[in-house]
């Protein structure tokens, strides 16, 4: 199973094209699931778990993988569906989110699917599982559900949000302005996180759930004024959204002579040194890896300072 990941590294000039990999995946039935493969580390069958006292009651175990210790979380069971069973009969997806590396129990594991962000929709409305998505998408007649992992990963164990005092001594900030800012991101838990890290800073923060819903916001703004950037500075926007990811947000907004002159801080979960030089192409102000507060507020004094 790992060799279906074996060209990934071959992969990395789909980012910036608003484009994405889609590792399928199922849990119990026959529902199809996807991740995006810049995530995913490796895929492995599921080798002996080790289960030890007080752990989340949907963390499976640990499993000892190349010399570390990773803990392995049933996404059935995260997402309010009946644990999986049989568990040597199934296979486990190591992940990176947010610094983080964990492994997600799956039942089966199907294959890599190329797709445009364009086709990937916003989750329908309503609670339940539909509460644990952040998009969806049609794949051979069929919905494919695209899973909020950090949602899942904050459920389990919170981020800290805080900014610590020694950071809240150094910002030069001007606090009394009351600095107009876009958090941009189609997790509903992030936004939040990014909300509460910088309360202390007093913004006024405006949120869009994708890209797309972040352009026509700021078109709308631009139907009314000359440049944008005197009155909203500032966006923070994640990268992997559906209909248009953040690259391609932040290309278009480069492009828009009333928009060009806002800073652009891209906030993901994504990691790897193509990211950096995609910030390079398409013009964005800075890149910061998911979830630091100190170093979100640090970036955003930086740009609200100049």
């Amino acid at each position: 199973m790992s060799s279906i990941l074996d060209s990934v590294n071959k992969r990395t000039q789909l980012v910036g094209q608003n484009r994405l990999e889609l590792l399928l995946f199922k849990l119990n039935g026959r529902q199809r699931f996807g991740i995006n493969v810049f995530k995913v580390k490796e895929v492995l069958q599921c080798p002996p778990l080790t289960a030890l006292p007080k752990l989340n009651p949907v963390v499976r175990g640990v499993a000892h993988i190349r010399g570390k210790t990773i803990s392995v979380i049933d996404l059935s069971a995260a997402t309010g569906g009946r644990p999986i069973e049989n568990t040597d009969e199934c296979f486990i997806i190591i992940s990176e989110y947010n610094r983080s590396v964990q492994g997600f129990l799956v039942k089966s594991v199907e294959r890599i699917i190329n797709m445009n962000w364009e086709a990937i929709m916003p989750p329908p409305q309503g609670a339940g599982r539909y509460s644990y998505l952040t998009a969806v998408t049609e794949i051979e007649g069929e919905l494919v559900e695209i899973l909020d992992v950090e949602k899942i990963l904050d459920e389990i164990s919170p981020v800290k949000t805080q900014i610590s005092q020694e950071m809240d001594d150094k910002l030069t900030i001007d606090r009394d302005r009351h600095y107009h800012i876009m958090v941009i991101d189609d997790s509903t838990v992030a936004r939040k996180q990014i909300i509460r890290a910088l309360e202390s800073l007093n913004l006024q923060i405006d949120t869009a759930k994708d890209g797309r819903d972040a352009l026509n916001q700021l078109e709308a703004m631009a139907e009314n004024m000359d440049n944008v950037a005197h009155e909203l500075p500032l966006i923070i926007s994640d990268i992997e959204m559906p209909e248009m990811d953040g690259y391609t947000l932040t290309a278009e907004i480069r492009d828009n002579p009333k928009l060009k002159d806002i800073k652009v801080v891209l906030h993901t979960s994504l990691s790897g040194v193509f990211n950096q030089a995609m910030v390079e192409k398409v013009g964005a102000n800075d890149f910061i890896a998911k979830f630091n507060p100190d170093e979100l507020a640090a970036a955003v004094n930086k740009h609200l300072s100049l």
